[in-house]
């Protein structure tokens, strides 16, 4: 894996880590939506939200566009496609690892 790919793999799995930023993804899931809207359903400052969704950029899961005064924010599946592509890697691999050692755990002694 290389290192460019490590680290959006890790600055995605650190953003999915948190129950709040799940919950903005799930909101912005359904569209864009600007930023003091999206705000709205937590019980957090705005403060606390744009934190939550810098976290959420660096990881580029959340995209900002600006319309005069207002920014808009839009999810962006890649780094969560990129995630479980990996995920889906380890889980072959391991699936394998595992069934073979049963095989072998399980063969009559001769």
């Amino acid at each position: 894996m290389s290192a460019a790919l490590e680290e959006r793999l890790d600055r995605t799995l650190t953003a999915l880590a948190d129950p709040t930023r799940r919950a903005i993804l799930q909101h912005l899931s359904r569209g864009e939506t600007r930023v003091t809207d999206l705000a709205k359903p937590f019980d957090i400052s705005l403060n606390s939200v744009s934190k939550h969704i810098r976290v959420l950029e660096r990881a580029e899961l959340v995209m900002r566009r600006k319309d005069g005064r207002e920014h808009w924010l839009s999810f962006n599946r890649k780094p969560l496609d990129e995630a479980a592509a990996w995920i889906e890697k380890q889980r072959a691999f391991w699936t394998t690892a595992l069934d073979n050692l049963e095989r072998e755990l399980n063969k009559p002694e001769s």
